[in-house]
C-alpha cells in the first residue's frame, strides 16, 4: 500500500491528470474552431468539406481535409499556447545571470579576497 501511495503522490500523477483533462477540453475548443474556419473556407471556395473530391478516380479530399485541419490546429496551438507560454516563461523565469550562478565556494573566496584587501589597506 505504501508503494502505491508514493506512486500517486510522488510521480506527478496529479499534474499529468490535470494536463490530460485540460488537453481534452482544449481539443474540443480547437475542433470547434477548425470546423468554424472550414465553414469560412467553404464560403470562399464553395465547399467546406473536400472529402468527396476525386482526382483520377482517387479520393484525395480526405487528405486535403486532414492537411487543412492539421494546419489550423498547429496554428492555434502555436499562437495560443506556445507563444504565450514562451513569453511568460521569459518574463517570470528569466535565465539566471552569472552573478546568480555563483557557487558557495566562489562566494567564500570572494569574501576572503575582500577581507584580505581590507586588511591590506589598514596595514
Amino acid at each position: 500500500m505504501q508503494g502505491f501511495k508514493e506512486f500517486i503522490l510522488k510521480g506527478n500523477l496529479v499534474e499529468l491528470a490535470v494536463a490530460f483533462i485540460m488537453a481534452t477540453a482544449f481539443a474540443a475548443v480547437v475542433t470547434a474552431f477548425t470546423d468554424m474556419l472550414m465553414g469560412f473556407i467553404g464560403k470562399a471556395g464553395g465547399q467546406p468539406d473536400f472529402s468527396s473530391l476525386e482526382l483520377a478516380d482517387v479520393n484525395i479530399g480526405i487528405f486535403i481535409n486532414s492537411v487543412i485541419t492539421f494546419l489550423i490546429i498547429a496554428a492555434v496551438v502555436y499562437f495560443f499556447v506556445v507563444t504565450p507560454y514562451t513569453k511568460a516563461k521569459e518574463r517570470f523565469f528569466a535565465e539566471p545571470t552569472p552573478e546568480d550562478e555563483k557557487t558557495e565556494d566562489v562566494v567564500l573566496l570572494e569574501e576572503i579576497r575582500n577581507l584580505l584587501a581590507a586588511r591590506g589597506g589598514q596595514a
